[in-house]
């Protein structure tokens, strides 16, 4: 198993498997509310059996090349996440997205993440558009976003029944090439 340094602040960037899902649970508990004002992310995980089953939908499409699932872990407690969505890595496209807990909101840390994801898509499997879709009321999602040099797309209109509300949703993306060159600035190279 892999942790990734996400800085020095005791965050690490870790994969999230079956075999978690107790921990899993308790961190979907903390933080459900706070998760699922924009999307559903994790509300069939209600104990201990369906979260292992959601983690074991996005190991087998880990297996099958077609996604993937990381924790973002702060001083060894699991408090959110970023994951490929979709991977399709013969039209070198994939979907990256998030979730946090609120007591970890505004550290940086799915900024964090996200980018060794993207780095990992862009550099190891030559994926050339990465997307991100947010509801269009997200705001933390939609600076994230922002944060990654992603472009706004578009908006899909009241394309997603949430909660028995139509939602609108944001579509942002980056360019394999803008992404190389956002990191070379980030770095000092250019």
């Amino acid at each position: 198993m892999y942790a990734i340094s996400l800085g020095d602040d005791g965050a690490e960037l870790r994969p999230l498997e079956p075999w978690h899902a107790e921990e899993f649970l308790a961190h979907l508990d903390r933080g459900r509310g706070f998760v699922q004002q924009y999307i559903p992310f994790g509300s069939r995980a209600t104990d201990v059996a369906s979260a292992r089953e959601l983690l074991q939908l996005f190991a087998d499409k880990k297996a099958t090349d077609t996604g993937g699932l990381h924790g973002v872990w702060l001083d060894g407690l699991l408090v959110g996440g970023v994951l490929f969505r979709t991977f399709d890595a013969e039209q070198g496209t994939c979907e990256v997205g998030c979730w946090l807990e609120p007591a970890a909101v505004g550290r940086g840390l799915i900024t964090r993440a996200a980018r060794v994801l993207i780095d990992w898509a862009v550099d190891e499997r030559g994926i050339h558009r990465v997307e991100w879709y947010a509801a269009a009321a997200n705001e933390p999602s939609l600076n994230v976003a922002r944060r990654l040099g992603m472009s706004r797309e578009g908006v899909l209109r009241e394309n997603r029944l949430h909660r028995g509300v139509r939602q609108d949703t944001e579509v942002w993306s980056v360019l394999a090439p803008e992404w190389r060159n956002a990191r070379a600035r980030r770095s000092g190279n250019l």
